[in-house]
């Protein structure tokens, strides 16, 4: 399967949307900014563990899948008014819920 992230900006009435390559990378300042957020708040995103962990050397390098699991905490941070640490356990147990649906779904295959 085959997911195609997008940014859509909107701004003085007129809508623009770009395309982000699963496997482009960005440094922290363009990740940021495709994120809408601030380097800083990125960066807390690294130390809760909420974006995988890179080697020393990569420390600043993102991937397009890792857009969209910052927009993610982003909202659960915004509507549940949540800390870093919060959204970090939400979003694992996000995680661990949507493995257990795909087990599941495999299993009922696999017996039908």
């Amino acid at each position: 399967m085959t997911t195609i992230h997008y940014r859509e900006i909107i701004c003085d009435g007129f809508n623009h949307a770009e395309v982000i390559d699963e496997h482009h990378s960005f440094d922290l300042k363009h990740f940021a900014d495709a994120c809408g957020q601030s380097p800083e708040w990125v960066l807390q995103l690294l130390e809760y563990d909420i974006l995988d962990t890179r080697p020393e050397e990569r420390i600043h390098q993102f991937f397009g899948d890792d857009i969209s699991r910052a927009r993610r905490a982003y909202r659960l941070q915004r509507d549940f008014d949540a800390s870093f640490s919060a959204v970090a356990m939400m979003l694992d147990l996000i995680d661990e819920v949507q493995q257990l649906r795909q087990q599941v779904k495999h299993m009922d295959i696999k017996d039908s």
